[in-house]
């Protein structure tokens, strides 16, 4: 075990120090008055941070509200709802909640997929009227099961061959 000499006057100086009590009652009144100072400390910025948060939060919806022209009342619903704000969320909530503000909604719909909506339409068009192989089959079966001329003339008149 080794034990620590001490020859240097200069290493200790305890001729300088304040004079303490016997039980360190007035360092512990020293740290206890910094810890409250501090404490106060932090709750004052932690005060002032909210209040920012607050702001800055009010800020960004209320800046949606008038990009997208909805009632700035609506903020306070958008407030309670989110608890992450920002543009894309602000935004994301309104169009979930259009219907409540009397909005439309603008589907994205990329170009490929209009053009395969276009060629729907068109086959479509074009199919209507058409007979399948199942109805035109249908439709000799009912000819050739046909007993008279006038089921056959029936038959035309409905166009349901």
């Amino acid at each position: 075990m080794a034990t620590n000499d001490w020859e240097d006057d200069d290493d200790f100086d305890l001729e300088d120090a304040a004079p303490q009590s016997n039980d360190g009652s007035d360092l512990l009144r020293k740290l206890r008055k910094a810890k409250r100072a501090d404490e106060k400390r932090i709750k004052e910025l932690t005060e002032q941070l909210e209040g920012l948060s607050k702001v800055q939060r009010e800020r960004v919806v209320k800046e949606v509200l008038n990009q997208k022209g909805v009632n700035p009342k609506a903020a306070r619903l958008i407030l309670n709802d989110l608890t992450d704000i920002n543009e894309e969320s602000v935004s994301h909530w309104l169009d979930d909640n259009a219907d409540l503000f009397g909005l439309e909604t603008k589907s994205q719909v990329d170009p490929q997929q209009q053009a395969d909506l276009a060629a729907l339409r068109q086959q479509d068009i074009v199919t209507q009227g058409a007979l399948t192989p199942d109805r035109a089959q249908d439709g000799f079966q009912r000819i050739n099961d046909a007993t008279s001329a006038e089921e056959i003339i029936a038959m035309i008149q409905s166009g349901n061959f």
